[in-house]
């Protein structure tokens, strides 16, 4: 009261403070197109009649006929393209697609939910027809979902840097960056570091530090508080981290010592914990790269890394699209270097030039391969579990390896025996209702994709597309109130169709026990092709595909001497180096041999 002044002090302070609302709406880079799309002042709708126009082209190309389906469809997806506003990101994408082809990189088929759609597909995007293999556009964008679509691209891992570059020269330098990542102290590291500061021995830090389990993501805070076992509590350590008896008793003991405050190992627990998760050092991004409409200091912080040319952003990448620019993944995929590197020694010693994108995809000696298991060293097949299911199942189609993809991972593991049985006509095929067939036929009867119940939700109960891809969401992450609500949804759709209301309780009990597991088609399906790929080659040209497998492992002298044991295995000698036949990597002599 002494000093009225200062309160108004106080408030003038207050009242310049100026809220700052870091959100905006994406910003899409300025495409060019030529100028007799420039038709409507509007330049989004701009690039989607150039999209439009492109897609049009691609479509006669990639289809030669345009069949009814395909003309719905392609007009379902560029209408929802239009409305969403995502025209001139489909066109960025192609072309630096097809630019990193031109420049001799080595595109991956697709991956994602991207390859769900055929404007993609069309415009060169992805290489894999969605049509054929039933691969849903309403996986990759949802007209009720506005989120930016998500296109990862694979670059074979040398020829990635060239794609950058080009991106950089066409954008501008000060217009794309990388994306920085925040490390943070987790439970082991925030004990070292603390115990450094505050003078704790390094024998005994490192001895704290190993009575913290080996636990993926495991907190020092439950460590030292949690309950220990399920009798103590709910959410206990050997329930929710699964620790076994051995490390129960570490956590006693680093307990024990927490509880001796007074000493100095007791205080640097104390510490630590209260630090635990604070950010330690930063990263970057190992695939993100963003491209903005204008220059990046208007937009966001930027920063230098010592280890890239390009600005990095100091937003992380989970948050960096609210911040109005977007963000691709340009991955480095060795098995598309490894391809690569064999088509050439392929080229060179046989004279053969192989599109490798257009072999056959029902190619018996391919198909061998597979139903031996001899699969060391092709793609996404080579674990010795992967082996053992392929010699029981004898995959002799596509749709085989495309489902055994998805089906090789923790939980849908358990359907494969199921799938071999039915496959081998061990065990009947069964569909609840009929009309199943027409999508389950495929898998014989088991539900393995996402877009399997995306489907079915559409043709049993007439759910939309939107609504499909809610349901798929929701189940996916078990969303009890919304799968609730979209169950009554479900039956009441399909009853007044005229289907049995207990067939259908029986069908949704199932959904939601394995749709949690079910797995996205669209990405299983590209995978499954690039794996056909490095199978083909080994089956028809097995000594150039081996010398590029072990040239591309060079780094690993486990990985070099298990890969000779499998040329040995296949008849191929592996010599040593050569000072008049030896090149710069592991190369294929006239006779057939690998030469270091």
């Amino acid at each position: 009261s002494d000093l009225p002044e200062a309160i108004d002090n106080t408030n003038m302070i207050v009242d310049r403070v100026e809220l700052l609302n870091l959100k905006k709406d994406i910003l899409l880079p300025a495409f060019p197109i030529p100028r007799e799309f420039q038709v409507h002042d509007d330049a989004n709708l701009n690039q989607w009649e150039y999209l439009r126009h492109l897609t049009m082209e691609g479509a006669r190309e990639r289809y030669h006929e345009i069949t009814p389906d395909i003309e719905e469809r392609l007009n379902f997806e560029l209408f929802t393209i239009k409305t969403m506003g995502f025209a001139g990101y489909f066109l960025i994408v192609s072309d630096f697609i097809k630019a990193g082809r031109q420049l001799g990189v080595f595109v991956g088929p697709g991956r994602g939910s991207a390859a769900g759609s055929v404007v993609a597909y069309c415009i060169g995007i992805t290489n894999i027809d969605p049509i054929k293999y039933k691969l849903l556009f309403e996986r990759f964008l949802n007209p009720d979902r506005k989120s930016m679509p998500d296109i990862d691209t694979d670059f074979d891992d040398e020829g990635r840097q060239k794609v950058i570059d080009y991106v950089v020269q066409k954008y501008g330098q000060n217009q794309v960056a990388q994306i920085v990542t925040y490390g943070t102290m987790a439970a082991k590291m925030s004990i070292k570091d603390v115990a450094r500061v505050m003078d704790l021995s390094l024998a005994e830090s490192n001895a704290l530090a190993k009575l913290v389990p080996e636990k993926p993501g495991i907190t020092l805070k439950r460590v030292l508080k949690a309950p220990l076992t399920a009798k103590e509590g709910e959410k206990s350590l050997e329930e929710k981290e699964g620790l076994g008896p051995d490390e129960l008793e570490s956590v006693k003991k680093i307990r024990e010592v927490y509880a001796r405050e007074e000493t100095l190992e007791g205080l640097v627990l104390h510490e630590a914990e209260r630090l635990e998760g604070s950010v330690r050092n930063t990263g970057i991004h190992a695939a993100g790269i963003i491209i903005a409409p204008k220059d990046l200091t208007e937009l966001i912080p930027v920063c230098t890394a010592k280890d890239s040319s390009l600005w990095v952003t100091q937003i992380e990448g989970s948050i960096i699209e609210d911040a109005g620019v977007i963000k691709m993944d340009f991955l480095g995929l060795k098995t598309l270097t490894i391809i690569k590197n064999a088509l050439r020694l392929i080229r060179e010693n046989h004279g053969v030039d192989i599109q490798i994108d257009d072999i056959p995809l029902d190619d018996p000696k391919t198909f061998e391969v597979y139903q031996k298991g001899d699969t060391i060293g092709t793609f996404q097949f080579e674990s010795p579990g992967m082996q053992k299911y392929l010699r029981d199942l004898k995959p002799d189609k596509f749709d085989d390896l495309i489902a055994m993809n998805a089906l090789y991972r923790p939980g849908p593991l358990a359907y494969i025996p199921n799938f071999i049985d039915r496959k081998q006509g061990k065990e009947a095929i069964t569909y609840d209702l009929p009309e199943m067939e027409e999508y389950l036929k495929d898998t014989y009867g088991i539900t393995v994709y996402q877009e399997q119940v995306m489907l079915l939700a559409q043709s049993l109960a007439g759910f939309s597309k939107g609504d499909a891809d809610v349901l798929r969401k929701a189940m996916g992450k078990k969303q009890k109130s919304v799968l609730d609500k979209m169950k009554s949804q479900f039956i009441k759709g399909a009853t007044t169709k005229g289907y049995p209301e207990e067939k259908l309780e029986k069908i949704w009990t199932d959904w939601e026990a394995f749709a949690s597991y079910a797995f996205n088609k669209s990405h299983s399906t590209c995978y499954a092709f690039v794996a056909f790929q490095t199978a083909y080659l080994k089956a028809h040209y097995p000594a150039e595909y081996m010398a590029s497998v072990l040239t591309h492992n060079l780094g690993t002298i486990d990985k070099i001497t298990f890969f000779m044991e499998e040329c040995r295995r296949m008849g191929i000698p592996v010599l040593g180096p050569d000072v008049n036949e030896s090149l710069y990597d592991f190369s294929v002599n006239q006779q057939g041999q690998i030469r270091f």
